[in-house]
């Protein structure tokens, strides 16, 4: 399951060198009860949100940007990742009816869409880094194709980030997890381990704070009326990201420390395995507010949710309903497109909701 593979899902105890029995089937029991809930409510929301960003751009009459195209790309990642939780949530309260091929298949989008999902939000922060900070300079290198190049370039990075975590997976008993070679059963997990803190949060945060940072600073040297809401959205972002995966990682961290017995007491390793059910959860809420965060600050999402909402209105009563903005909301719709037109001057893109 999820970046700590479910190897101690069934294991009512854990034994220290001592071969002292640590029982935690009670935290293993909450597990069972807690994880289908969150997953089910995280799966509920990220789907919504994130097919909505996918018709939003598909749908646009607006001609596409290379920042639609990286929005497109997160939303598919984050699809990909809630489009296992389902099957992690049937494994939770079951424990059986995987096949193997399931349980590979399972794991392996699972991670291709964990990875995915924070290089686009990195990539993203890159973009905008580019648009403002270098506007002049990077004019002609942020187009259409450029972006759709580069979409398939993080894929790739993501499969290739993402093969350590699944590649030994396979289906033991009834159990889905990791099955490592005799050679690399003690090293392998502090890699995986290794490698989700550093190119799975370290590396996205380090990026993303010097690319805003910079972003701010121009900002501030700018004369513009959407000046502040544009850097409380930065700090939005970056906020964001550190609460919902700091957590989670800080834990994984912790878990590898556990490997080498760091924490040889029963009541640590119930603690460290119940936060780590716990703050799982709460990273995994990010996927849902990424569309929030990304895409529906933008002036063509709003739109978008204005447009179903009026058919939505339409069905509902029974009869038509014009789904056009009216004058006033067009007029200030040229407004926003005006004030933002000099923070993206020189850029591609025409939304005035892309500042970031």
């Amino acid at each position: 399951m999820p970046t700590s593979f479910p190897e101690s899902i069934s294991e009512d105890f854990q034994y220290d060198e001592s071969a002292e029995a640590c029982h935690i089937g009670d935290i293993v029991a909450f597990g069972t009860t807690f994880l289908p809930i969150a997953y089910s409510l995280v799966f509920a929301f990220g789907l919504v949100g994130n097919l909505l960003v996918v018709f939003s751009l598909i749908h646009s009459q607006k001609s596409k940007s290379i920042t639609d195209i990286y929005l497109l790309n997160l939303a598919l990642s984050d699809l990909l990742f809630v489009a296992t939780l389902p099957f992690w949530i049937h494994y939770q309260v079951r424990e059986q009816g995987f096949h193997n091929a399931t349980c590979k298949l399972t794991t392996a989008f699972f991670f291709i869409g964990f990875f995915g999902g924070i290089f686009f939000i990195t990539i993203i922060s890159i973009d905008r880094y580019l648009a403002i900070v270098l506007a002049a300079n990077s004019m002609n290198n942020r187009t259409v194709q450029h972006g759709v190049t580069i979409s398939l370039g993080v894929w790739a990075a993501a499969i290739l980030v993402a093969a350590p975590q699944f590649m030994f997976t396979k289906l033991t008993e009834n159990q889905c997890f990791g099955d490592y070679p005799e050679v690399l059963r003690d090293i392998w997990p502090v890699l995986r381990n290794m490698e989700a803190n550093i190119l799975g949060f370290l590396l996205p945060l380090l990026i993303m704070s010097y690319c805003y940072f910079r972003i701010m600073l121009t900002l501030l040297s700018c004369k513009n009326n959407k000046k502040a809401k544009a850097i409380k959205l930065i700090f939005l972002v970056v906020i964001m990201f550190f609460l919902f995966w700091t957590p989670y990682h800080v834990m994984i961290f912790l878990e590898t420390l556990s490997l080498y017995n760091f924490f040889p007491k029963c009541d640590t390793k119930r603690d460290l395995k119940l936060a780590l059910n716990v703050t799982e959860t709460i990273a995994f809420i990010h996927c849902c507010l990424n569309p929030l965060i990304y895409a529906f600050a933008g002036e063509k999402f709003r739109r978008y949710l204005y447009h179903l909402y009026r058919k939505f209105l339409a069905v509902l009563c029974c009869r038509s309903v014009h789904v056009g903005f009216s004058s006033s909301e067009s007029q200030r719709s040229r407004r926003e497109s005006v004030l933002s037109s000099n923070l993206t001057h020189y850029t591609s893109d025409g939304d005035a909701s892309m500042n970031l």
